[in-house]
């Protein structure tokens, strides 16, 4: 068994900053929705690489909207190299990267970010 997608809240009618931090900061590719569920609102988005399985991150309008701000997806990348760009690109976007916690998880280095909505995201990467 794996993981087919992961799933965040976002305001409703924000799904253009959504795509500003998901595809612009994180390069993953915003997906269409099926027609049937595109209605509520939100958006979708997918990061491939040579190495790992697709990931898929979803947003779902919630009302009231309230973070994740514990609670958070980990995105792996395929090395030290992969994960310093990334941070590149998100502070390049204007996105913080909170390096407090690189070396506290065994076998990984990794950061900590918010998507626009104030969700919590950690991206790791094999090493130290």
């Amino acid at each position: 068994m794996r993981f087919h997608h992961v799933q965040l809240s976002m305001p409703r009618g924000h799904e253009a900053r959504a795509h500003r931090f998901y595809v612009d900061g994180l390069g993953l590719t915003e997906i269409a929705k099926p027609a049937v569920l595109a209605a509520r609102g939100g958006c979708w988005f997918r990061g491939e690489s040579a190495t790992q399985p697709p990931v898929e991150i979803h947003l779902g309008v919630e009302d009231p909207f309230i973070p994740a701000r514990r609670a958070h997806p980990g995105l792996l990348v395929d090395g030290i190299a992969a994960l310093e760009a990334l941070r590149d690109r998100l502070a390049a976007s204007g996105y913080e990267v909170d390096w407090t916690e690189r070396w506290t998880l065994d076998g990984f280095e990794r950061f900590h970010c918010h998507d626009d909505f104030g969700n919590r995201i950690e991206v790791l990467a094999p090493g130290a």
